[in-house]
C-alpha cells in the first residue's frame, strides 16, 4: 500500500516542491516585511516606479471586500479561498504527467493561495508590500503569493492557448 502511494505521488514532487517553495518563500518576505516596515510606511525601491509599502488586506484578491464589514468577514474569505485551494489541487491531480506548463502553473496557483490563506487564518490580513505605479496611477499592493498566482495563471493561459499545437490534427 505504501509503495502504491510512493508511485502516485512521486510524479507530482517537483509540484509539491514548486508549491511548498512559494509558501516558504511567501511566509519569509512578510515575515521581514512586519520586523522591519511598520504598517502604511514606504521604502523606495525604484524611484517613480515601485516602492515597499506595508499595508493589510482584510479582503479578497485585489481588496474586494477590503470596505466591507459583516460577521465572520475573516471566516467567510478563508472558508472560500479554502474551498478554491482544494478544487484547484483536485484539477491539478488529474492532470497527466506530460502536461508540465499547466502542472507548473497551478503549482504557483497553489503556493500562492496557500501563502495568503496562511495569513488570513493567523491574522485576519494578509501581508501586501509591492507597491508599483507610475505617476499618480497605482496598482494594487500585491506579494510574493500573488505575483506567483499571477505567474501561474498565464502558464495556464499560455497551456490553453497552446493546446492545438499538441492535439493531432485529423481531416
Amino acid at each position: 500500500m505504501r509503495e502504491a502511494a510512493l508511485r502516485l505521488l512521486r510524479p507530482r514532487l517537483p509540484d509539491l516542491g514548486l508549491s511548498g517553495a512559494v509558501v516558504v518563500l511567501d511566509q519569509l518576505t512578510k515575515a521581514a516585511v512586519r520586523a522591519t516596515l511598520p504598517l502604511h510606511s514606504k521604502v523606495t525601491i525604484v524611484p517613480g516606479l515601485m516602492d515597499f509599502t506595508h499595508v493589510r488586506n482584510t479582503g479578497a484578491a485585489f481588496g474586494i471586500l477590503s470596505a466591507a464589514d459583516f460577521p465572520f468577514k475573516t471566516v467567510v474569505i478563508a472558508a472560500v479561498a479554502t474551498m478554491a485551494l482544494v478544487g484547484v489541487a483536485f484539477y491539478a491531480a488529474s492532470l497527466a504527467p506530460h502536461q508540465r506548463v499547466a502542472r507548473a502553473g497551478l503549482a504557483l496557483i497553489i503556493g500562492g493561495a496557500a501563502g495568503n490563506l496562511v495569513d488570513r487564518v493567523a491574522a485576519g490580513s494578509v501581508v501586501d508590500f509591492v507597491d508599483v505605479y507610475w505617476r499618480t496611477y497605482h496598482f494594487w499592493a500585491f506579494n510574493v503569493a500573488d505575483s506567483a498566482i499571477s505567474v501561474g495563471v498565464g502558464l495556464m493561459i499560455l497551456d490553453i492557448v497552446s493546446v492545438g499545437t499538441h492535439v493531432s490534427k485529423t481531416a
